[in-house]
């Protein structure tokens, strides 16, 4: 067999021979994440306006400081730095958004839309080596499983400030009674997505059963893997559902407290 004479040709960063609008993905991707940063950015910074009656935005929950009703320690406290402007935010996000820059899936997709590794199948990329995730910093992604642990966490006080989301305080007795309102259904609405989201993960399923060889002596972890893998096969869609929900909660609620949304009380 006489040897091949084929020369493959270098080629430069985003040359392919698709047709296809390769592009469309990854671009939409690159707005919609980033779109999302510079709001969460924004409204985390903000440290007012996170509360609304039952109401808490999810970006400011558990509340561990701060000056609304929901505080769990009272006020801004004495050790926060004078040079950094105070919020309760800034205290909890970077678990939840530790969570979500690590998770398998969003990885896949920033990896395309912002560093372009690859920006798509079969197209060329910016670099000559692929180093993977054995090199710093990207190392640092092998820490997504106890991002995922404190993600838990999250969930269950989410679930618990969507409870408390409809109780109101009667105006005429100041007792609380029990009434859903708009409101209620959103702060519900995001912890369901929010639970579907982190009980798909992948390393959910392996905490739950994955990491036995085999399932079937074993029918309770059997039946939570089964179940985490239900919610995998989705798991994209529960990634952008819940990504774009905690915002529009952040949103409805600072909303609400400014006055120009009114929250309907359906009763």
């Amino acid at each position: 067999m006489e040897p091949s004479n084929i020369l493959f040709e270098k080629r430069g960063f985003g040359q392919t021979s698709r047709q296809d609008l390769w592009w469309v993905r990854p671009g939409l991707i690159f707005l919609a994440l980033s779109s999302f940063i510079v709001y969460a950015t924004w409204a985390a910074f903000q440290g007012e306006h996170y509360a609304y009656g039952a109401y808490l935005s999810p970006f400011y929950s558990p509340e561990i400081f701060g000056s609304s009703p929901h505080s769990w320690f009272g006020p801004k406290p004495g050790w926060w730095p004078l040079f950094l402007p105070f919020s309760p935010a800034l205290l909890i996000l970077w678990a939840p958004g530790g969570m979500r820059f690590t998770c398998y899936y969003y990885r896949g997709a920033y990896y395309k839309s912002f560093w372009a590794d690859p920006p798509s199948c079969a197209v060329s990329e910016p670099r000559k080596k692929y180093w993977g995730e054995n090199s710093f910093p990207l190392i640092m992604q092998n820490i997504h499983r106890y991002f995922l642990y404190l993600a838990i966490l999250f969930v269950f006080i989410l679930a618990y400030d969507a409870w408390k989301a409809l109780w109101f305080i009667d105006p005429v007795s100041g007792n609380e009674t029990f009434g859903l309102g708009v409101g209620s259904l959103v702060l519900a609405t995001n912890a369901v997505l929010l639970g579907g989201y982190t009980f798909g993960c992948h390393s959910f399923r392996h905490l739950v059963g994955g990491f036995k060889n085999q399932l079937s002596k074993s029918p309770i972890k059997k039946t939570a893997y089964n179940c985490a893998s239900c919610l995998n096969r989705r798991h994209m869609n529960w990634a952008w559902f819940s990504l774009f929900w905690v915002a529009f909660s952040d949103f409805y609620v600072r909303m609400c407290s400014m006055g120009i949304f009114m929250d309907w009380r359906i009763f």
